[in-house]
């Protein structure tokens, strides 16, 4: 393909035309503003343009087609364009603006690729971007939602410490917070006062306690 016939070059600004939906969601694109981030060609020929949002484009979006996008695993910061959809347009703003609204999207539905769990995680973090604060805000949720004392038993193989997969434990409480373990219960292993990883154990029995640390723990691995 001769780049030279093209009427469009990478970086460049580009609006999308009047009239113009996608076909995964059938919302309606016209007007949305974007950055050039690569020009090939299909197997019939024609061209194709990808398209990197901009800021105002990405604010502009419907929350449900976002959330509708994180669901099916579509990526709605970028998009693939025949080349008679757009025109050229005037920017509008910079890479850092991308980035900071990019950001703040994900902060508030990041976690719906992960279904109904994802759901549930993100009401819990719904606006937080920072590890350690989403570590607080966990340690806040639990400590106001589980229902103590309840039994757990260890759920990951563990290379060291006392416990190994399938020790039950009677979890009594929080006990503190750690940049590496996340949140840390205390409980009693037989007679014996431990404290112990909450991500690392499974709630014994169905209810309110086992979806929660399900949840809990799932968004540690996930995070």
């Amino acid at each position: 393909m001769n780049r030279s016939d093209l009427n469009f070059e990478v970086g460049d600004c580009v609006k999308v035309r009047e009239g113009v939906g996608d076909p995964d969601s059938d919302v309606d694109i016209s007007g949305w503003q974007g950055r050039v981030l690569e020009i090939a060609e299909d197997e019939s020929g024609q061209t194709l343009i990808f398209v990197a949002w901009d800021s105002y484009t990405l604010k502009e979006m419907p929350r449900s087609y976002l959330e509708q996008s994180e669901m099916e695993g579509l990526d709605w910061q970028r998009f693939l364009l025949l080349i008679k959809d757009i025109e050229q347009a005037q920017s509008r703003d910079t890479q850092r603006d991308v980035d900071e609204v990019t950001d703040e999207i994900n902060s508030c539905i990041g976690w719906y690729s992960l279904g109904e769990d994802g759901k549930r995680i993100q009401r819990v973090l719904s606006g937080v971007e920072d590890e350690w604060e989403a570590f607080k805000v966990w340690e806040r949720y639990l400590a106001e939602n589980l229902r103590f004392p309840f039994e757990a038993v260890v759920s990951e193989y563990q290379d060291e410490g006392t416990l190994q997969r399938g020790d039950r434990i009677r979890v009594q409480e929080i006990s503190l917070l750690d940049d590496l373990y996340g949140v840390i219960v205390s409980g009693k292993w037989g007679r014996r006062s431990i404290d112990y990883p909450l991500c690392d154990l499974d709630v014994v029995g169905e209810g309110v306690n086992e979806q929660i640390v399900s949840d809990y723990a799932l968004w540690f691995a996930n995070r």
